[in-house]
């Protein structure tokens, strides 16, 4: 006769811990190879090797002063207007422009993919990446004079890139009393790095007979070894020497001279130019009172920072280089390695006209 299931005992089932880790263990494989791995373990933000970009900066900015030394001399600039200033003087691309743009813009995008550029200049037929040449991202004079890296998460990274500063000096090439203007031009490149003026680099491609030169830096590691800051040669009865654009000058040259009292103005072309000239002792300030855009003095801004230099605003405050949405500097400028204080109380009155 059958027992009755409530005479039946119960029948106990133990797991056997090892075996039950293994168990879920083939079952998350399997999952992670069908499915693949979730978001937060493949999509680890990319980092960036500071030194590496530097020396790509360095490389690129000599590549596209390259490409406008060959233009310039080849006189095949096809320059055309592409739009005026506030003060109605004519903004010039040229040939030029285009090709050292090429040359940088898609230089940075082939070494460092998805890395967030801002250019002057825009192509709008991207280049082959095949015809782009390979970079040296360990340029030997930046492993000289820079001993140590950072690394970067790429969504902290703006670089900024003039591909040609001073066009109109580039175009036009002999000022009204035919001296030389190519002195002036230049080729740019910066890194902000949280909005804040980090590596700078600046190119001259018509100095030294041809043969160019460059100075860079990265704020708190090091810097080209033609780099040094000057002591100011100015005394107390000497004339402030100030540096002002040739092509937008608006008033700022009557208004220096009321503000400063004895003082020599120099008209230049360039704002990389110009903040060299500081940097070098050979101006004691640079003033701009119109708007000015972000890749004008970004890199000029690195270098003077570098050197424990200033360059703000009119009304003094510093210049954020996070977004390339915002390229206008409308604030005016003032660049100083010495008395930054004493020039802003003296010019703030220039504040209200830029």
């Amino acid at each position: 006769m059958a027992q009755s299931a409530s005479n039946m005992a119960p029948i106990n089932v133990r797991i056997n811990p090892l075996g039950g880790a293994v168990v879920i263990c083939i079952v998350l494989v399997l999952f992670f190879y069908v499915f693949g791995l979730p978001d937060f373990f493949t999509h680890a933000e990319e980092r960036v090797s500071m030194k590496e970009l530097l020396s790509a900066s360095v490389v690129l900015a000599r590549r596209g002063g390259d490409r406008v030394k060959e233009i310039r001399r080849a006189d095949t600039l096809h320059e055309k207007v592409k739009g005026e200033t506030k003060e109605g003087a004519k903004e010039l691309v040229s040939h030029g422009d285009m090709e050292s743009h090429n040359a940088i813009f898609y230089g940075l995008a082939k070494a460092f993919p998805g890395l967030y550029v801002v250019s002057e200049e825009h192509e709008k037929t991207p280049l082959d990446f095949s015809k782009i040449p390979d970079i040296d991202l360990h340029l030997p004079e930046v492993e000289a004079q820079v001993l140590s890296d950072q690394s970067i998460p790429k969504s902290e990274i703006t670089v900024w890139i003039d591909p040609l500063d001073a066009t109109q000096e580039y175009t036009e090439m002999k000022d009204k009393d035919g001296s030389d203007m190519l002195h002036y031009v230049t080729t740019m490149v910066c890194v902000a790095v949280n909005g804040q003026p980090t590596i700078g680099v600046i190119h001259n491609p018509f100095v030294n007979n041809d043969k160019g030169e460059t100075t860079w830096a990265w704020v708190g590691y090091g810097h080209s070894d033609n780099l040094k800051k000057e002591k100011t040669k100015r005394s107390e009865t000497d004339p402030h020497r100030v540096i002002v654009s040739r092509s937008h000058q608006g008033s700022v040259t009557d208004t220096v001279k009321s503000s400063l009292g004895k003082v020599d103005v120099t008209l230049a072309g360039g704002a990389g130019y110009k903040t060299l000239e500081v940097i070098k002792g050979n101006q004691d300030a640079y003033v701009h009172t119109t708007l000015i855009k972000k890749w004008d003095i970004c890199a000029g801004n690195a270098i003077l920072s570098s050197l424990d230099g200033k360059m703000t605003t009119l009304d003094g405050k510093h210049i954020d280089y996070r977004s390339g949405d915002q390229p206008k500097n409308e604030g005016g400028l003032l660049a100083t390695t010495y008395n930054h204080d004493t020039y802003l109380e003296k010019l703030s009155h220039l504040k209200n006209k830029s």
